[in-house]
């Protein structure tokens, strides 16, 4: 097992018999270790965030109470809020192609992850707060059961947070059904109190005005983002309507506090996923006092990305 990956148990019916498994055979062989495989899949750093749709909250079965090492677990049955902090952990090769507890089959490359007690299936935005990338996750699975930690990730979506090393402490937020019909789920909350009354300063002056080789303000499916240069990235989706929707409510909130930053916004679509950058900006630095920014009037952790 690496050390980043929790000593979780999965898929409910097999609980029983693989628990009493795992305590008979502690003794007399070493533990079954686990890991990101011998071959993971080229560019798994690009897979697209769990697309939150509504999906029926499960009547009894994975939603039900259960007992693991001697501890009671009561799962939510609702479609309820619910955020917290603690440890993450992910799981790996060791449990790939077996039964999550919805009876799916584990992907690790896919973006889901498991939970204790989020009502199953769910959708859940995972935050890492030492380098504020985030990604949603699709929870269909249990665990993790180790003191602490809050989420048991898939190998992909640890990868896309940096948390392929070890346990480290995330944030994750339910998104709820209501959030998934307006649409909600595109931004994420600010963090603490909310900043309605935070002025967000407009970003650098931009470069001069477009020319042809700068690309419209709006490309169509297919074209990229070809200045070179510093740029930030608020959101990528797999549908172009979830772009053009974070862009809009972008551009709502700086036509009043930020104009500056409206003619810098560019949706992109490469490879199937739909990104929206601002920029560019004349240095890296510059680039991150304007995520800061973004961060306190309107909660979005925009990364900054090098564009050749």
């Amino acid at each position: 097992m690496s050390a980043a990956a929790a000593p979780t148990l999965r898929s409910l019916p097999w609980w029983p018999l693989l628990a009493a498994a795992l305590i008979a055979g502690c003794a007399s062989r070493p533990p079954e270790r686990d890991g990101p495989g011998p071959n993971p899949p080229p560019g798994l750093e690009r897979t697209p965030d769990a697309v939150p749709r509504i999906e029926p909250i499960r009547a009894g079965g994975p939603n039900k109470p259960y007992d693991v090492f001697g501890q009671r677990y009561v799962p939510h049955a609702s479609d309820v809020p619910l955020a917290e902090r603690g440890l993450a952990s992910w799981y790996g090769v060791k449990f790939h192609g077996r039964p999550t507890s919805l009876g799916e089959p584990y992907d690790m490359y896919a973006m889901t992850a498991a939970h204790k007690t989020m009502p199953l299936p769910s959708y859940a935005r995972v935050r890492n707060p030492a380098n504020g990338r985030e990604v949603i996750v699709r929870i269909n699975d249990r665990g993790p059961f180790v003191a602490g930690r809050v989420i048991d990730l898939s190998y992909t979506a640890a990868l896309r947070l940096g948390l392929l090393a070890g346990v480290a402490p995330v944030e994750v937020r339910r998104i709820t059904h209501d959030e998934i019909r307006r649409g909600g789920w595109a931004v994420a909350p600010a963090a603490g109190p909310a900043a309605a009354g935070a002025a967000l300063p407009a970003p650098p002056t931009p470069p001069t005005p477009p020319s042809p080789s700068t690309p419209p303000d709006d490309p169509v499916p297919g074209d990229v983002v070809a200045v070179a240069g510093t740029w930030l990235q608020l959101g990528a989706f797999r549908q172009r309507e979830g772009a053009a929707a974070l862009r809009d409510r972008v551009q709502r909130t700086a036509a009043a506090q930020a104009p500056g930053l409206v003619p810098m916004l560019r949706l992109s679509d490469e490879a199937g996923t739909v990104r929206l950058h601002a920029g560019p900006y004349g240095s890296r630095a510059e680039a991150l006092a304007a995520a800061a920014r973004l961060r306190e009037l309107l909660g979005i952790d925009a990364l900054p990305v090098e564009l050749r």
